[in-house]
């Protein structure tokens, strides 16, 4: 089968589905091109060795990978985001129906909504099916995010999901509350599959040997939280928690691993209180990440209380779970009912901190043979339900079915 990959985001780009999905596709015997643009996430500037053309054709592990111009940004502004995002919409869609080798299916990755409009054109010039994968709902998002505040622009953002929704020959989405949303506002059920993202799982490999200075975490129970620290994460809450957990477990420490606009806010909060449980390591590459993911007791995810995020299963789940540790759950909704599931750690109530401090002491009161037993149940269900492998088997069963649809329409 002949795929066409469609994605703003792509290798070298933080993305969940990059040249590891590319490549997958390619190794079980099908053709696969990328169109993408120039990478500049999360930035919002060129990476280093890169200079934008019209089309810039390149060959990783065997995938053809088109770049194509786009205004590079990723700032706070509102009208260079959209800039950035109209314009890698306009150009890919000149090239997909034009440049592009016609394909037997179109797999279009979303956000942002443009990638949408790029693919559901490109289907139209070409007659050929598109698959529409959706991470992100719009216009709930921007809605929760403040990137968009005004009531009439986020009406026509949604006019225009939903055009894109029915244009698209299959929507796949990440969760049962996606799902449950989507119906809701008249997507047929009957087009759409729960698919979970994976995570790298080359990455999560523990290495041998690390040049990190981890003599810290020695001696402590160590809950780590790794990834983004912004708006949406309300990390001020973990501190809240550290507070009141360290007048009662002086062995309790809480790790955060990364970057992020609230990190300096964060560091100033654990100052002011004088904190001595809490510490900041930098971000870092994804295999000193496992390093120290592996001293870790337990990992935390945790996000606002909000419902938009009761719907959603934020990406380190999946790579908490292929680590297997404990985890602590600070999540409503889909992303709980995962962890309970897999039997894999304890639920706690987001932007709480008392839940969130409970939560912690219960789980240091729990036996270590319980908290790995909690770890090998964490690894056997992400290997089960949420691996690569599980995943790209099933968006391959999701091309073949709109690819055969298609023919018989035919």
């Amino acid at each position: 089968m002949r795929i066409l990959l469609l994605t703003q985001w792509f290798d070298p780009e933080p993305t969940f589905k990059g040249l590891l999905f590319a490549r997958k596709l390619q190794q079980l015997g099908h053709e696969v091109e990328v169109i993408t643009g120039f990478p500049n996430y999360p930035g919002g500037k060129l990476y280093p060795g890169f200079r934008q053309t019209w089309r810039k054709r390149e060959e990783i592990d065997g995938v053809v990978v088109t770049r194509v111009p786009l205004y590079p940004s990723h700032d706070g502004s509102a009208v260079k985001r959209l800039l950035n995002y109209f314009s890698f919409a306009l150009t890919s869609c000149l090239y997909g129906v034009f440049g592009a080798k016609k394909a037997d299916v179109i797999y279009v990755y979303h956000p942002p909504m443009t990638v949408g409009l790029s693919g559901a054109l490109i289907g139209m010039f070409r007659n050929t099916p598109f698959v529409y994968d959706i991470q992100d709902l719009w216009p709930d998002t921007l809605r929760a995010t403040g990137m968009i505040g005004n009531e009439r622009a986020l009406g026509i953002v949604s006019s225009v999901c939903n055009w894109i929704y029915r244009r698209a020959s299959h929507i796949v989405v990440l969760s049962p509350g996606f799902q449950k949303l989507l119906i809701e506002r008249g997507v047929s059920s009957s087009k759409m599959s729960v698919i979970y993202n994976w995570c790298d799982e080359t990455s999560m490999q523990i290495p041998e040997q690390t040049a990190l200075d981890l003599s810290f975490m020695v001696g402590r129970f160590n809950i780590v939280f790794a990834g983004n620290m912004g708006k949406a994460q309300a990390l001020n809450t973990v501190i809240e928690a550290a507070k009141i957990i360290e007048s009662q477990n002086a062995e309790v420490q809480f790790v955060f691993v990364g970057g992020g606009i609230e990190v300096d806010n964060l560091k100033a909060m654990s100052v002011s209180a004088a904190l001595k449980n809490v510490r900041f390591l930098p971000r870092m590459p994804m295999n000193e990440v496992g390093a120290v993911l592996s001293k870790a007791d337990a990992l935390l995810v945790h996000l606002k209380d909000d419902p938009l995020f009761e719907i959603t299963i934020p990406s380190k789940t999946q790579a908490y779970l292929a680590v297997g540790k404990p985890i602590l759950m600070a999540v409503s909704g889909d992303a709980a009912d995962l962890v309970r599931r897999a039997e894999a750690g304890i639920a706690v109530k987001p932007e709480n901190a008392a839940s969130l401090a409970d939560g912690v002491l219960q789980m240091t009161r729990l036996s270590v043979e319980l908290r790995e037993e909690m770890g090998k149940k964490a690894i056997e269900f992400y290997q089960k339900e949420l691996s690569l492998d599980v995943g790209v088997e099933r968006f391959i069963e999701v091309f073949n079915q709109v690819a055969i649809k298609k023919n018989t329409l035919n």
